[in-house]
C-alpha cells in the first residue's frame, strides 16, 4: 500500500518542514537507496517510494536532521537520524513518524 513519515519538532510543537530524506532498501547484503524527497510544510513526506512498489524487506530512512537545525541555528546532538524498520506485509501502509528535538528523538509506527 505504501510508505510515509512525517517529523515533528517537538521542542518547538510543530512540524520539521524541508527536511531531505533518503530512504534505502537492504538487500544483496547492502544498502540500496530506493527514493529521496523533502518534507512539506506540514513535515509530511508521502513520495519516498519514487513510484517503486513497496515489498517484504529491511528498510531504512535517513533523516538529514543537521541543516534543519542549523537553519534555526540551534546546536544539535545529531546531524543526522536513521531509522531501520521491516516491512513484513506490502499490502499495509506503513507510517513510521519521527518525533525530533535537538538533544532526541524517538518514533514508532503510526496509521
Amino acid at each position: 500500500m505504501g510508505l510515509s513519515t512525517h517529523i515533528l519538532d517537538t521542542h518547538l510543537g510543530r512540524p520539521a518542514a524541508n527536511v531531505a530524506i533518503v530512504l534505502y532498501q537492504h538487500r544483496d547484503g547492502a544498502w540500496h537507496k530506493t527514493g529521496s524527497a523533502m518534507t512539506d510544510s506540514d513535515g509530511r513526506c508521502r513520495t519516498l517510494l519514487a513510484g517503486h512498489a513497496l515489498v517484504a524487506a529491511d528498510y531504512k530512512l535517513h533523516f538529514e536532521t543537521g541543516p534543519y537545525f542549523h537553519g534555526m541555528q540551534t546546536r544539535t546532538l545529531y546531524p543526522y537520524v536513521e531509522i531501520v524498520f521491516t516491512v513484513a506485509d506490502p499490502d499495509q501502509h506503513y507510517h513510521v513518524p519521527l518525533l525530533l528535538s535537538a538533544n532526541g528523538y524517538s518514533t514508532y509506527r503510526g496509521s
